[in-house]
């Protein structure tokens, strides 16, 4: 059975270096969830043959324009397309207002019904479960709320044997709080805006560089770690990827179009 994720967008702030922006998709068992949602996210998804259709569920980490500026283009382009299915969003409580505007100044209602789920910042959050998934959220350390998101499969194939786990780790400063959420996951993303020679900027602006991520990754015992949001100043991110690989060997970029097995 899949448990996928496929990487939409990598970069940071604004797209550059032939990198979009914050977008991914997690395929479990062929559900698919829809974890922040970059300008031309619904580009994205036609590029790579994902149907937009089939998300029943999106994740917005906090309210930064490179993690939800293409929401309501999705969400009037799966209206366009004719969805009658409902679609859940958990985001911050202030993007439901935002919506609302959006929707009103074009005079657009929605075909489908749009159900919004305000997320909290201050504790881990059960968002979702039923009898193959849990999904959570936890408080990340950035300059505005912002939440991390943990997907863990409930019963797996026998086949399988272990429960796949992918946490979501979007913009935060270095942090070993987060540790206790991410502990042994299979697949933990992390941001690494920046490298070591500016851990200075990366704490004044609440990123994490890309050993950082790295020192998180091996404290918490993960498996793989994927790094990503990568700052506009970064044409290679080769030298990233080498100073992570220092502290944490299982270190992969984040590229786009790529479909990680968990």
């Amino acid at each position: 059975m899949n448990f996928s994720l496929t990487v939409l967008g990598s970069n940071a702030a604004i797209p550059a270096n032939n990198r979009k922006l914050s977008a991914h998709l997690l395929n479990a068992n062929e559900r698919f969830f829809l974890i922040d949602c970059d300008e031309g996210t619904q580009f994205q998804l036609r590029m790579f043959h994902i149907s937009m259709q089939r998300i029943r569920r999106i994740f917005i980490s906090h309210l930064h324009g490179d993690h939800f500026f293409g929401l309501i283009g999705l969400l009037n382009s799966m209206h366009l397309l004719g969805r009658k299915e409902e679609l859940h969003v958990y985001a911050p409580a202030m993007l439901r207002d935002i919506l609302d505007v959006q929707l009103e100044a074009s005079q657009t209602t929605l075909q489908f019904p749009l159900i919004f789920h305000a997320l909290r910042f201050d504790q881990q959050e059960l968002l979702f479960e039923d009898g193959r998934i849990l999904i959570h959220s936890f408080p990340l350390k950035h300059s505005i709320p912002t939440c991390g998101f943990l997907f863990r499969e409930k019963n797996p194939p026998r086949k399988v044997g272990v429960a796949r786990s992918y946490a979501y780790c979007s913009d935060t400063a270095y942090s070993e709080e987060i540790i206790p959420y991410v502990q042994e996951v299979g697949l933990l993303y992390h941001e690494a805006t920046f490298m070591q020679a500016l851990a200075a900027a990366a704490a004044d602006k609440f990123h994490s560089t890309a050993m950082e991520a790295a020192n998180i990754a091996s404290l918490a015992g993960v498996k793989k770690l994927l790094v990503g949001h990568f700052s506009a100043r970064y044409e290679d991110i080769g030298p990233l990827l080498a100073e992570a690989r220092t502290i944490f060997r299982e270190t992969y970029p984040a590229e786009e179009g790529i479909v990680i097995n968990i």
